[in-house]
């Protein structure tokens, strides 16, 4: 696939990494001249330097034979008119867009982005997207990161195994006879820095990150098993008013739960906006990381605090200082995947790299085949696929243990219209069940083909 990014910031690189590491061709267009050096030096893709909304700069990129366009620069005009242009002059097929305004995501202007408009197919907000995830953990906060999909019927936890789990060192394949009727699979985990698909009859160890898909109304249940069953907090601090601190908070105020917030935002101005915007929220101009700012919140009382600032190194020490102050749990937004290998080792308790969020939304479009969802996990080494199983798949109508996938691929779940179904070997993948499916970096091509739209099926 011919492939044109628009922005090479950590958005635009991420995207562009992961891309090109899978064989696309791709070109990446930026007006910094630094950042495009930096594309050509580190990655396998070429660079052009300019504005990704000029028509000469998307010709010089190869616009004329590219299939997709992915516009992620901090500008959002930058990028709907980089669509537009994509679109009138170049007739590029796909066209994806990073939109952060508030205002243009209005559901009131949807029709904006129709194609008689602004013909933009996939817009990406990074901003919404990381919040929605931040108040599903909120909700489940024994787990370290939760995936849904559009079916919503399952979701796929990453559990970090301590010695309270109940199913330590015990093969997986005896968890249906130890605890009957539960809906989950185990599909992998990561351990020691290496990551695995974990087969029925291998066990999970004190430490192991392990992936589980459970059936939506088992997730509580099974974070109890595991020994992770935390109650979702009420009292919660959040450091950073941009634009991801005040999704949450007006998400938390709209919620059902009874929840108190207190916002702290060192900036004035966005203070008075978040102040301004908040309905039920204290809002506290000062800086996260000085004590008495703490204190004045009540940090020693709160169930939660929150580092959603622009600055990993402010979200990740004010974490710290939360729980040195008493604080029961903390959560930092953490954009330099280097960061993460040491966030834990300094008590950081759980947090979430907005590029790796915004990489998996761009991968549903890219992956081939009738993959509904995709999300990246363990920093790419793995992948959460839903696929769609047509007719004509390899899957379709056979048991699942007659069926050839190799060791880098585990199905966690089947979902036919309402009903869910935790795989084994006998079961029949049927034409339109849903299927979530585990897969190492290495082998995702081969799910593709999986499920892929074979001529035969028109």
């Amino acid at each position: 696939m011919r492939v044109i990014i628009s922005g090479a910031g950590q958005v635009g690189y991420g995207i562009a990494e992961k891309l090109s590491q899978e064989g696309n061709d791709v070109t990446v267009i930026d007006s910094n001249a630094e950042l495009v050096q930096r594309v050509r030096d580190t990655l396998d893709a070429r660079g052009v330097h300019g504005y990704g909304s000029h028509p000469d700069v998307l010709n010089q990129a190869g616009a004329r034979d590219a299939d997709m366009l992915i516009a992620v620069t901090q500008a959002d005009e930058v990028n709907m008119i980089a669509c537009q242009v994509a679109h009138s002059i170049f007739g590029i097929p796909t066209r994806i867009a990073r939109i952060r305004a508030q205002s243009y995501l209005n559901p009131e202007w949807q029709n904006l982005f129709a194609r008689d408009h602004l013909p933009i197919d996939v817009i990406i907000s990074p901003e919404v997207e990381v919040g929605d995830l931040i108040l599903q953990r909120m909700t489940y906060p024994g787990a370290d990161e939760i995936v849904s999909f559009e079916d919503d019927e399952v979701v796929v936890l990453v559990i970090e195994i301590s010695e309270d789990c109940a199913v330590v060192d015990t093969p997986l394949k005896h968890l249906t006879d130890l605890f009957p009727n539960l809906q989950a699979t185990v599909l992998g985990a990561s351990r020691d820095g290496e990551t695995l698909v974990i087969g029925s009859s291998e066990v999970l160890r004190v430490g192991d990150s392990a992936v589980v898909a459970v059936a939506r109304d088992q997730v509580t249940r099974v974070l109890s098993l595991f020994g992770r069953d935390e109650q979702s907090p009420s009292r919660i601090i959040i450091a950073g008013g941009g634009n991801v601190g005040r999704y949450v908070a007006e998400k938390l105020e709209a919620g059902e739960r009874n929840v108190s917030v207190r916002l702290i935002e060192n900036n004035r101005h966005a203070a008075q906006v978040a102040a301004e915007t908040l309905k039920d929220s204290i809002v506290v101009f000062g800086d996260a990381l000085n004590e008495e700012i703490l204190r004045e919140v009540d940090i020693s009382d709160s169930d939660m605090f929150l580092g959603l600032t622009n600055d990993d190194e402010t979200n990740i020490l004010s974490s710290v200082l939360s729980s040195e102050l008493g604080c029961k749990a903390n959560f930092a937004l953490v954009n330099q995947a280097h960061y993460t290998r040491f966030a834990h080792r300094l008590g950081v308790d759980a947090f979430i790299n907005p590029r790796s969020v915004t990489v998996s939304k761009v991968l549903r479009h890219v992956r081939r085949g009738r993959i509904r969802g995709v999300y990246s996990l363990f920093d790419g080494a793995a992948e959460l696929l839903e696929a769609e199983a047509l007719e004509t798949s390899t899957l379709v109508g056979k048991p699942l243990k007659e069926v050839t996938m190799g060791d880098g691929i585990r199905i966690g779940a089947i979902i036919r219209g309402n009903q869910v179904m935790m795989p084994t070997g006998a079961s029949r993948i049927e034409a339109g069940d849903l299927v979530i499916v585990f897969a190492l970096s290495a082998n995702v091509r081969q799910v593709e083909q999986m499920f892929r739209v074979s001529i035969d099926y028109f």
